[in-house]
This record gives structure tokens, sequence and C-alpha cells, in this order.
């Protein structure tokens, strides 16, 4: 089975400007091949983990992949996929979210002798000449075209910048130099990213002369057609101190039945043959196994093997012995912040993140789906003694600890 053959079958692959061109190069292991990370936050978080994984597989069979910064775009915020204006980062924000990445995607892909490239956009972007740019560059460009994408013409609705429509002349730019300066021959993406990609090969075609590829990423969604990698207290990041490895195990641990194949595919390494068998023996207790293996591959890959252990072995104590484990989620609660001991069963909900909201968790717990100390509560009323321990339970999954500080 070659690369792209295995790709195929994951349900990687959503858009080739020429797959047969891509699947030979990548395939020989000849292909030089970059994807972009914008620094907008100073962790990755897991809407990142797919393309680092599909740097990895790549690296893996030989190819060589650049790993593109953009500390420049990133002054100007990407439009694809968003229903508002992105918020205005500062230089030293950026830079700072950039060496955050850098240590982070070290994880996954090997950047020794010379087997792959981290670059920032930012060493040419923030040099450029705007005349020479609109000369260069922006002659290459169809308005009435660029207009055409759906990238645009979700924003054309609440009003698109005349800063945002740049950034497709900018990333296309990236590859453009990319190609120039390291032989950079393909661009990888997500799905959202297509019309910015084609935007590359089209500038490296009429300024060189030359066939460059692009080929996007199928969108992690789950079975509502939701991006992945939310929960009520935000991103599910890469980094431990914003995301626990607890956290982050529970998340894959509690993924829907239906989407539990789906990500064995796309995120792990597993052998393919090994997870399509699996799949044809889904019922009952094996989408637990399934969401249990899950967890362990992408903790291990995240935060090592080790904490993989930790986590798998932490969460099994949870689920039998009530939740008494050192390793769950833990909110102190300070003294001076109860009246007569206690304080109410809403706010604190809130505050250990279990609910985004008052009103949320009160719905939570009209519904029944909260208990404390092993007791259901259904009562919005309720007021929770904390004068040592207490373990707060939402649904049948989440648990979360509360001790007095």
């Amino acid at each position: 089975m070659t690369l792209y053959e295995e790709l195929t079958r994951r349900g990687l692959i959503a858009q080739t400007t020429d797959e047969q061109g891509i699947a030979d190069l990548i395939n020989q292991g000849k292909a030089t091949f970059y994807i972009g990370f914008d620094p907008t936050a100073d962790s990755l978080h897991v809407g990142h983990f797919m393309a680092l994984c599909l740097m990895k597989r790549l690296q893996m069979a030989g190819n060589k992949p650049i790993a593109l910064v953009g500390g420049g775009t990133g002054m100007i915020g990407d439009p694809s996929g968003k229903s508002d204006m992105r918020k205005m980062l500062t230089k030293e924000d950026i830079d700072h979210n950039c060496e955050c990445f850098k240590k982070q995607m070290s994880r996954f892909i090997d950047f020794s002798e010379g087997k792959a490239l981290m670059v920032n956009n930012a060493d040419w972007l923030l040099g450029l000449n705007y005349i020479e740019v609109l000369r260069e560059v922006g002659a290459c460009f169809s308005v009435n075209k660029m207009l055409t994408f759906e990238c645009y013409k979700q924003r054309m609705e609440r009003g698109l910048t005349f800063l945002e429509f740049n950034y497709m002349i900018m990333q296309s730019y990236d590859f453009y130099r990319l190609y120039q300066d390291y032989g950079c021959n393909m661009q990888f993406g997500g799905d959202d990213q297509w019309a910015n990609m084609l935007g590359g090969t089209e500038l490296i075609r009429k300024k060189l002369g030359k066939d460059a590829y692009a080929m996007t990423i199928t969108l992690l969604l789950n079975s509502e057609g939701k991006k992945m990698g939310k929960t009520e207290k935000g991103a599910v990041w890469l980094d431990a101190e914003k995301t626990s490895p607890y956290e982050f195990f529970q998340y894959w641990r509690n993924v829907a039945d239906a989407d539990v194949i789906k990500c064995l595919k796309m995120l792990t390494f597993l052998p393919i043959e090994e997870i399509e068998a699996m799949e044809q023996n889904m019922e009952g207790a094996a989408y637990n196994q399934a969401k249990e293996l899950l967890a362990f591959e992408l903790t291990k890959l995240v935060h090592g093997e080790e904490e993989a252990v930790k986590q798998r072995d932490a969460a099994r104590a949870i689920f039998a012995g009530g939740g008494n484990s050192a390793d769950m989620p833990t909110t102190t609660v300070a003294a001076s912040e109860l009246t007569d001991g206690c304080m109410g069963l809403l706010p604190l909900l809130v505050k250990t993140g279990l609910a985004p909201s008052i009103g949320e968790a009160r719905r939570l717990v009209q519904q029944g789906g909260i208990t404390v100390n092993d007791a259901k509560i259904t009562d919005v009323k309720t007021q929770v003694a904390i004068d040592g321990e207490v373990i707060l339970k939402k649904g049948k999954k989440t648990f979360h600890k509360v001790t007095l500080g």
C-alpha cells in the first residue's frame, strides 16, 4: 500500500490540484511541502493536531516538511471560516506565540540534520514594499475571481475589510517565496484553505512558469457536522498548562460512538488494517474499548507514553471507584468565597468549568445531570458544603474535585 492510498483509506484527503502528481511525489518521498500555522494563541490546539499528524506521516515516508509560522500573516488574520474579524495581535504577542509553537511542533516533527525546516513568514512579509507588491503580485490576482470564493462571500454579508481581503495574496506570496527559496513544491492545509492555496499555485505558475501542488485535509468534524476540539471551557490545547493531560485524555475518551473510528483513522498511527478490523465489530463494549484506545494513543502523541499510561489508569480508577483519584481535575475554593461554609451549586459548577454559565448550570441540575459526592441533585438552590473534598460529576463520565484552599 502506498502512502497516498493509506491517506485515502484514512479519509484524510479532501481536494487536490493534481491527484496523480501529488501521489507520485509523496509516494517517492520527493515532496518538499509546507503547512502554515498562524500564531493566534500561545499554544497549538486540537484544530492543528491533524496537520501535525499529516506532517509526521509524510516525513516518515521521506518527504521534507516546512512548518511555516505566520509571524507576518498573523498580523492580518485569515477570514476563512470566520464570521467576524479576528482580534489584532501585537508584534510582541505574535513573537511569543511563535516561540511556543516551535517547542510544541518539535514533539511531532524531526527538525534534525535538515530533515525539516521551521520558517517565519515575517522574514519576508514585514519588509515588503507596498508599490512593489501591487506591481509584482497584485497584478496576478483577479478581484472578480477572489470574490467568488466562499471564504470571502460569507464575510461580504457582514463586512469584509481591505485588510482581510489581502490575506489570500499574502498566503499565496508565502508559497511563491517558499518555492523559490527552499524548493517547496507542495502545500497542505485544511479544506477551508482551498482558495488561498489555489492562489499560491496560480502565482507560481504566472510568475515562474512552474507547477506546484496543493492538497487539502478533511476537516475534523463530529457526527453533527461541528468542528471537534471544543469544550465548555473553550479549545482543547496541546499545552498541558492550558488543557491538563487528564482533561485531554477525557476529551477523547468521551467522543461520540459515531466519531471514534473516524478519529482513530485520521489521528492515530495505528495500522489502518487494525482499525478497519475493529470497525467491523463495533457494538456494545467495543465502543468503550475503542475510545480508551483513541484517548491513550493521542495522549501518548502529545504528552508522552508515561503520561498516557498515568491518565488511562486514573480514568479507570475514577470509573471503578466513584471518582477517588489524585489525577482528577481540581478547583480550589477560598474560604472567603463561602457563606457559612457553603457555595451555591450553580456558581460552583461555573467556577469548576463544568458549565459555561449559570443558565447552563441550572439546566444541567434540573435535568438530573449533576451529582455531588454520589448524590444526584435536582434542586437548583442547593448549597454545597465545602469543608474537605467534594466530588462533582456531570453526566456519567465527567468528574471534578473541589477542595478548600
